[in-house]
C-alpha cells in the first residue's frame, strides 16, 4: 500500500466516488467518509504527494487545481453562506497525495 488513497483507490476506479466537478487534469467529489455537511475533496489526476512537493513545472496544473477550488468554493459559499478551503501536509496528511478539502458547516463528533 502506497498510502495514496486518490491515485490507488479514486484515480484507479477502484472506489466510486459523487464528482462535482472534473477537467482533464482535476477531479472534485464528495468525500467518501465526510468529516462536515459539506465535504468535497479536489486533487490533481497527476501524482504529487503534497503542496511543498510542486515544482515549477506543476504551475500550469496548480492554477488549474486553483480554479476548480475557487469555482467550488463559490457554489458552496453561495448555497450555505461560507466555507473553508484545507490542505494539510507532513503528518497531518493521511493520504500522500495533494489534496484540497472544501468544507462547509461544523465538524462532525
Amino acid at each position: 500500500m502506497t498510502n495514496d488513497f486518490y491515485c490507488d483507490e479514486v484515480l484507479s476506479g477502484n472506489t466510486e466516488v459523487n464528482k462535482v466537478l472534473e477537467t482533464d487534469n482535476v477531479l472534485a467529489y464528495h468525500h467518501t467518509r465526510p468529516f462536515y455537511p459539506v465535504h468535497i475533496v479536489a486533487i490533481p489526476k497527476k501524482h504529487i504527494p503534497s503542496l511543498i512537493a510542486l515544482k515549477d513545472h506543476d504551475n500550469e496544473l496548480l492554477l488549474e487545481l486553483l480554479g476548480v477550488i475557487r469555482k467550488i468554493a463559490a457554489m458552496v459559499t453561495e448555497e450555505h453562506g461560507a466555507c473553508r478551503v484545507i490542505t494539510n501536509i507532513g503528518e497531518y496528511q493521511d493520504s500522500k497525495h495533494l489534496h484540497w478539502h472544501i468544507v462547509s458547516g461544523k465538524p462532525f463528533g
